[in-house]
C-alpha cells in the first residue's frame, strides 16, 4: 500500500464530522483527534515549528535548503517548465513570507481541512477497495440496495481498470478533505526520505470547521507565513481552480397562529403551509438540481415546521458578485411580501459566508499558472473551470493569502456514493512535489 493510501485509510476512520449548528470553535470536539495524529506524524517526519492552536490549527513548517550548493539538480520527477507570468514570483504585498532570505524563492503554503460534512455521518467509515474496477455497478450495501453505477454517475467509465476506495454504503468516505490531507503529508514524507531534492521554504495547515464556513476564522495568515497558498480540496484529477461562488445563508423563523381547524376561518396562520408557500416563491430553475458551470442556485437545506412555528434554511449561491447581491434582495423581497400578508409573522437572516476568490488570484496570476503547468508535467489535461463550491481559500484569498485549488481525486463529496480512486491520490502527491520544483528551480 503507498504512502498516500495508507495515510488516507488512517484519517478516514477519525470521525471528524463538523456540526452548523454548534456556537463552538471547533464546532465540534472530535476533529481534535485527527489534529493530535497529525501533530504526531509532521514531528516524526522531521518538520519545523510543528503545533496545534487552541482553536484546532495545525501548522508546521518545512524550512527551505536552496542555500545547500551540494543539493541534487534536476529535481527527481521529470520536466522543467518556467512560469507563463511576467512577474512570476511576484508576492502580492501583506503576504507573509520574506523572499530575500530564500534566495527569490516564495514560502509556498500547502493547505486542506480535517473536518468532513455535516450532510452525513464521518462515524465508522469503513473504506471498501474496488481494484481493477471493471466498469460496471458497485454494490455497497446489499440489504439496502446502495449501489455506485455509472448510469447514475457517469465519471465512473474514466476509472475503468483502476483501484477505487469507496464507501460501505452507510456513511460518506471522508475523501472530502482527508485525501488531501493524506496527499500533502505523502509529498512531505517524500521530501524526508530525499533529503537532497531542492525545495523552499513549506508551510503546512491543516484545518476544522471549512465544511461550515468558518475554516479560518481564527487563522493567523502572518503567522502562518506562507507568500501564497494552494489548497488541496478539488474534485476529479486534473482540476485546478481560482474561481469560486460567492457564498451566503440564509435562515427564515415563521410563527403562524393556531387555531382549533373547526373554527379557523379567518384567524388560523398555517406556518407550515407559509413556509410550503415561500419556496413555492423561488425560481424553480435556480436549484442546484438544474443548474451547473457559472450558474448560480438557492438550495434548500432544511425545512421543518407546525402550524404555530416553522425555519427554513439556504444556501445562496452565485459566481458573479452582482447575481449573488441581486439573489439576496429577491428574497428578502419574498419575505416582505409574505408579510405584508400574514400580519409581520416572518424573520429573515442573511450572512455572507465568503465571496469569489478570483479577483484576489487575478494580480498573482503566476501562482494559478504554475498549478496548471505542474498538472500539465505530470502528464494530465489540466480541468479549468469554477469551483461550484467553496475552499478556506476563498477567505484567505481576501485575507492576504492568495489560495488557488487543486484537485484530489475525489468524487461525489459528501454522501454515500462518494469514492476516490487510488490513482489520482497518487497524482496529486506528484502534483504537490512539481509545483514544489517548479519555484524552487525559477
Amino acid at each position: 500500500m503507498s504512502s498516500v493510501v495508507d495515510r488516507f485509510i488512517r484519517y478516514v476512520k477519525i470521525d471528524t464530522q463538523s456540526d452548523l449548528d454548534s456556537e463552538s470553535f471547533p464546532s465540534t470536539a472530535k476533529q481534535l483527534d485527527l489534529a493530535r495524529l497529525l501533530v504526531q506524524e509532521l514531528n516524526a517526519l522531521g518538520l519545523k515549528d510543528v503545533t496545534q492552536d487552541e482553536h484546532g490549527y495545525v501548522t508546521a513548517k518545512l524550512p527551505s535548503n536552496l542555500d545547500r550548493p551540494d543539493l541534487a539538480r534536476p529535481y527527481p520527477l521529470r520536466g522543467t517548465l518556467r512560469s507563463a507570468s511576467p512577474n512570476p514570483l511576484r508576492v502580492p504585498e501583506g503576504a507573509g513570507g520574506d523572499q530575500d532570505t530564500r534566495r527569490g524563492a516564495p514560502a509556498i503554503g500547502l493547505m486542506a481541512h480535517m473536518d468532513t460534512s455535516p450532510d452525513m455521518s464521518g462515524a465508522n467509515v469503513r473504506p471498501r477497495f474496488v481494484e481493477h474496477y471493471d466498469g460496471g455497478d458497485i454494490v455497497l450495501d446489499q440489504e439496502n440496495q446502495v449501489v455506485l453505477s455509472p448510469s447514475d454517475f457517469p465519471d465512473l467509465k474514466k476509472y475503468a481498470g483502476q483501484t477505487l476506495i469507496t464507501t460501505d454504503g452507510t456513511t460518506l468516505l471522508g475523501a472530502d478533505d482527508k485525501a488531501g490531507v493524506a496527499e500533502i503529508m505523502a509529498a512531505l514524507e517524500y521530501l524526508a526520505n530525499h533529503p537532497p531534492v531542492r525545495h523552499g521554504e513549506l508551510c503546512i495547515g491543516f484545518t476544522p470547521d471549512e465544511e461550515t464556513g468558518r475554516g479560518v476564522d481564527y487563522f493567523d495568515v502572518k503567522k502562518f507565513g506562507a507568500d501564497f497558498a494552494y489548497t488541496i480540496d478539488g474534485g476529479e484529477l486534473g482540476e485546478v481552480q481560482f474561481e469560486t461562488f460567492n457564498a451566503a445563508r440564509a435562515r427564515i423563523r415563521i410563527h403562524g397562529r393556531g387555531v382549533h381547524p373547526g373554527t379557523a376561518k379567518d384567524k388560523m396562520i398555517n406556518a407550515a403551509l407559509v413556509a410550503m408557500e415561500l419556496n413555492a416563491m423561488l425560481p424553480p430553475n435556480e436549484r442546484p438540481e438544474f443548474t451547473a458551470g457559472y450558474e448560480g442556485f438557492y438550495h434548500l437545506t432544511h425545512i421543518e415546521g407546525t402550524v404555530e412555528e416553522a425555519r427554513l434554511n439556504y444556501l445562496i449561491r452565485d459566481h458573479d458578485r452582482q447575481k449573488f447581491e441581486a439573489k439576496k434582495v429577491f428574497l428578502e423581497k419574498c419575505t416582505a411580501l409574505l408579510n405584508l400578508r400574514y400580519d409581520s409573522r416572518l424573520s429573515l437572516e442573511i450572512s455572507d459566508t465568503y465571496y469569489n476568490m478570483r479577483e484576489k488570484i487575478e494580480p498573482v496570476m503566476h501562482i494559478f499558472e504554475i498549478a496548471r503547468q505542474a498538472i500539465t508535467a505530470v502528464g494530465l489535461t489540466p480541468i479549468i473551470g469554477p469551483v461550484r463550491g467553496g475552499t478556506d481559500g476563498c477567505r484567505l484569498s481576501y485575507m492576504g493569502l492568495p489560495t488557488p485549488n487543486i484537485f484530489t481525486g475525489g468524487h461525489n463529496a459528501h454522501g454515500k456514493y462518494e469514492f476516490i480512486p487510488v490513482e489520482s491520490m497518487e497524482k496529486a502527491v506528484e502534483v504537490i512535489l512539481k509545483i514544489i520544483e517548479l519555484y524552487a528551480e525559477a
